[in-house]
Order: C-alpha cells, then structure tokens, then sequence
C-alpha cells in the first residue's frame, strides 16, 4: 500500500487482491498528470469548473485512483475489469468515502454509459482494440461542451491511439511529456460520423485447431488475438482432455471461451464453469458457448472475478488455464500463481490443473512446490502444457 497525495487529497491506495510483497504502486505518473492538470482548472477551451461540470466519466482506471481522488465530484467509473472495480471500492471505503450512488457509480464495459457526459477523462488501455470500442460506445453521449482528457504513460499512446480519438469524437492533440506521462486533449466535433463500433468479431477455428476445430469464437474488443486463434491456446487445445465423464470443469481465465467451449462440445455431460476478471472476456465466453452448443444441454457458469477464488473448497474436477503473464505495462507471475494456489484450493483430491503457459515462466516449479508433482503433457520450442495432480494430504509425522 502506498499514500497517493493529489491536489485533491492524500490517499492510501492498493491495487486488489492486495499483497504486502507486492511492490507495484496502484497509480502511475500518468494519473498524477491527469489529476494536476484538473486542478489547474485550465481545460483546452477555458477553465473546467469540476464542482459545477455535470457529468464526469472515468474510463479505464487502473485500480481506481482517478475515482478515488474525484469522488467528491460523483464520478461514474467504467472499467473492464472486476479486479479494478474491487480495488476501487476498497481504495474508497479506505478513504471513508464508500460507494453508495450519492458518491461514485461504478458501471462495467458491459453497462450503458451515462446519457450525457460533460466531462470524459480516458486512461489509455493497453489494448487499442478495447480502446476504440469504448470511444465507440461513449461516442453518443458526449457533446459540443464535453472536456474530453486522456492520459496515459509515453509508451502507451501512439499515433494510432490518437487517430482514434479524432476518427470518432473529434480534433486531438497531446500535451508535454512529464515523467513519461503525456495527456490527450479532444475536442468532440458534432460532423464527426465516425460509424458503429466493428466488435465483437468473429472467426472460425481451422481444423488445425485440435479440439476447437470448427467451432465458431466471437471476441469482444479487448480480448487477447481477437481475430484468429492464439499460438499457446492452439498448442492447448492439440493437448486438453475433452472425454471428462461429465467431471465439473473450469475455463480459467477463460478468454472467449474457445476451451471450455471445445469440452463441453466434446462432453455433452461436462459441467463447465467459465472465469475471468474481464467483463469483456466473460462476454465473449457467453457468446462463443451460445454459438456452438445446441440449445437443451447442460447449462453453464459464467463467472466475473479473481478467478476460482469464488468457488467452494474441493468442488471441480479439472481445471483449464492459460494464465496471463502481464499486469497492464507490468510483466509479472503474480496472477499465474495466484490462480494456481487458487486452483489447488478448488480442486478435488485426485482433481487435475492443466497449465499452458510460455516455456520461459518456469511454472513447473511453482506447480511442484504447491501440488508436488509437476508432468509435462506436451512441449515445443515455445510453448509447454503442464498437468498437476491434487493428492490427499500426508499426515504430518508425531
């Protein structure tokens, strides 16, 4: 946990779920921009007078810090992200502030924006696809007087990022660079019709594609390779077992869905629960389920979160992961072995982890350590699939 002081206060925030040994801060020089620059009170067409602005939409918060900080203000927050949305309410309830609608709205990417935005402040996402949905979706709501003000570190906007902003709400440039923070400053332009956003997409899986083969994925903007399979997510389903005997499985941080979706086709009688923390993601699992199994088969789970931390103790059979191995601009195994302690935590004695994951990662460790017995099932150059076995636990010597 660190204290973030702004113009408009000082707070202790922590990103979510929260680690003591985690040393990676829940704001960045990009936030603290964005917040000086509100308070200086001087917008690109005159003064921007937060108390008496109407409507203020955060879109893409990082762990809530922008939210925080303005609460005072009665932001709407959007993210895509359960995992943000949760570290915003602690971040807030820290700071005795608390979510209640007289305070802060917190909507997904799945929500209806608010009807009118006066003010519209954008964290640049890492994905440019997620980006030009939203300024899409945000598009209508926005007017000739809206203050529209992105930031975003150095490295995460481009001219692509800023051909966005102009293509769909209007004129845009960008500030100064301040410790590898820049701004981008839009002015929404009524002419601008910049068309209706292109996602999701779709595509079908070629019969390269092992146990997905043929079957059609939808994508929410977002979502990672959005028009075409993975590499890691082929070499996976080349590997996965798909005759579960109706075992209760887990599409871990599942994506579009495209695994789970290849089991419960393979097994009509299969369980299958889909996780993950993006909203856009859960989304897309839905839609790829909904467009390949026939209507009157078991019915699944779909589940926005930190991954099977919602689920009881010993429920699952088997579990499903190709676990994500970047926090935002962070490269970090934090979340891989979060969702493996997790996953060991969820499991049946005799129940399986199946990990697909970069070489590189060394998770064949971790997953010795926490289940003591790590199996390769299958390997290339780059990718490898991991299995684990849950044990009964050994009595402890007298």
């Amino acid at each position: 946990m660190n204290r973030l002081t702004t113009p408009f206060g000082s707070y202790e925030l922590t990103r979510f779920p929260s680690d003591p040994r985690d040393q990676l801060r829940a704001w960045d020089a990009a936030d603290e921009y964005l917040l000086r620059h509100l308070d200086a009170g001087t917008g690109e067409r005159g003064p921007v007078d937060l108390a008496g602005a109407g409507q203020i939409t955060v879109v893409g918060d990082r762990w809530g810090a922008l939210t925080t900080a303005l609460a005072a203000y009665h932001p709407t927050q959007i993210t895509d992200s359960s995992l943000t949305r949760a570290a915003t309410e602690g971040n807030l309830d820290r700071a005795g502030i608390g979510t209640s609608k007289s305070t802060v709205t917190l909507l997904t990417t799945q929500d209806a924006p608010p009807a009118r935005i006066d003010v519209l402040l954008v964290r640049v996402p890492k994905s440019l696809a997620l980006l030009e949905d939203q300024l899409y979706r945000l598009a209508p709501h926005v007017h000739a007087g809206t203050v529209i003000v992105g930031a975003g570190m150095v490295k995460e906007i481009h001219t692509s990022t800023l051909r966005l902003f102009e293509k769909i709400l209007g004129p845009t440039k960008t500030s100064l660079a301040e410790k590898k923070a820049r701004l981008i400053f839009c002015t929404p332009d009524a002419s601008t019709a910049p068309g209706t956003t292109p996602w999701p997409v779709t595509y079908t899986v070629d019969e390269e594609g092992g146990s997905g083969a043929g079957l059609t994925v939808v994508n929410q903007a977002g979502i990672f390779c959005a028009d075409r399979l993975d590499v890691g997510t082929r070499f996976f389903l080349q590997s996965i077992p798909t005759n579960t005997n109706g075992a209760r499985v887990v599409d871990l941080g599942c994506g579009n869905g495209v695994v789970g979706t290849a089991v419960q086709v393979a097994d009509p009688d299969a369980e299958v629960v889909f996780t993950d923390e993006s909203y856009q993601a859960v989304a897309s699992a839905r839609a790829t389920y909904e467009a390949n199994v026939r209507p009157g088969r078991r019915t699944a789970e779909f589940l926005v979160g930190d991954g099977v931390a919602m689920l009881p103790p010993a429920s699952v059979d088997l579990i499903l992961n190709n676990p994500p191995f970047h926090s935002h601009q962070a490269t970090t195994d934090a979340t891989a072995l979060r969702m493996f302690a997790q996953s060991r935590k969820a499991l049946r004695t005799g129940g399986e982890l199946w990990v697909v994951a970069n070489r590189h990662m060394g998770y064949h460790t971790h997953l010795r350590r926490l289940f003591g017995n790590s199996e390769v099932v299958a390997s290339e150059p780059k990718f490898v699939v991991l299995r684990a076995v849950k044990r009964e636990a050994r009595p402890r010597p007298v």
